[in-house]
């Protein structure tokens, strides 16, 4: 199904695409949005909710689409508001077991494969769309405790540009392949699509919005202003993109993680945002039942605390808090 509706010099037309098939034979399908102007220009293609909790992603993409000037656009903007249709129902970062029992993530399996589970079925769909693309832009959200950043490849020029034009204030690069740490490989993500993008030379970023689950204001907006910076960037729309003192940090999976189980209280004095260095206390493990202290969490190493949890009862193994390598540049 499609339709289009004509604007003064460019249109915007809507095609529902069939993702995969469920069991029972009925056809899982989702929304691109395809946005072209009257002159020739590059192909920008950006999704949301691939987890289907991280909402503001969307909210973003359906402010973006008032917003975005289709008689001033050259070249061609398509964007996918729900990419993952079964996580959006769920309000979860993963479809269930009976529906995918290999793949539970979407984003661990770019570029997919259209023989394969569902995820890889659904993400080679996707993937016709993105290959065709000259830059992708991934939208998350992290939790209400994470400080809005963008995410690029370590290395990739073509990738860090286009961060730099989407504005978060904070950048991270991530190593990836050869020069990523064990963890890094472990947690597959080598099948993220921003890698798999960049792995086909084709400039890609992940912006963490932060906070799911629910529309926050000044997140949307920083996200609707992000993508007309980029459309600028690349020279679809007119305009210049505004000077900003972004912070450039290396993401090397700095997690503070609990040692033990019970209730964790966090410093009352940290912020997101701030810069810390290795040794500063993150917060207090303590049993429930006893008011025991079980882990007195530090920081590891120097950085910007870019996720502190406050939710409260935790696990071992359980991520307290994230610190990033600051670049001296």
């Amino acid at each position: 199904m499609s339709h289009g509706i004509p604007e003064t010099d460019g249109t915007h037309e809507t095609n529902e695409i069939t993702l995969a098939r469920l069991p029972s034979g009925v056809a899982l399908t989702t929304t691109t949005h395809t946005y072209r102007g009257a002159e020739e220009g590059p192909t920008l293609y950006v999704q949301a909710a691939q987890h289907g909790r991280e909402i503001n992603g969307t909210e973003t993409l359906r402010r973006f689409h008032e917003r975005l000037p289709l008689e001033s656009l050259s070249g061609t903007v398509v964007a996918v508001p729900v990419a993952n249709p079964l996580t959006f129902d769920r309000v979860s970062y993963t479809t269930p077991e009976q529906l995918d029992s290999v793949n539970a993530n979407m984003n661990r399996i770019w570029p997919g494969d259209a023989g394969g589970s569902l995820h890889q079925r659904m993400a080679a769909r996707l993937w016709e769309e993105i290959s065709q693309a000259d830059a992708v832009i991934d939208l998350h959200t992290g939790s209400p405790d994470m400080l809005p950043h963008t995410v690029y490849q370590e290395g990739d020029t073509r990738s860090r540009r286009l961060a730099e034009a989407f504005g978060i204030d904070l950048l991270l690069s991530e190593e990836a392949d050869d020069d990523a740490s064990d963890e890094w490989h472990r947690r597959g993500f080598a099948g993220k699509l921003r890698v798999a993008a960049a792995n086909e030379g084709i400039p890609s970023i992940t912006p963490e919005l932060a906070h799911n689950k629910q529309i926050v204001e000044d997140v949307v907006d920083e996200g609707v202003d992000g993508l007309l910076d980029v459309c600028r960037y690349l020279g679809m729309l007119p305009g210049e993109i505004p000077e900003r003192d972004l912070t450039v940090a290396r993401n090397h999976l700095g997690q503070v993680t609990a040692t033990t189980a019970g209730l964790f209280r966090p410093k009352p004095s940290l912020e997101v945002g701030q810069e810390i260095t290795a040794g500063t206390p993150i917060g207090t493990v303590y049993d429930p039942t006893t008011y025991e202290p079980l882990h007195e969490a530090v920081a590891d190493r120097n950085g910007i605390l870019y996720a502190l949890t406050q939710e409260a009862t935790v696990v071992g193994g359980d991520q307290l808090a994230s610190v990033a390598l600051i670049r001296e540049e």
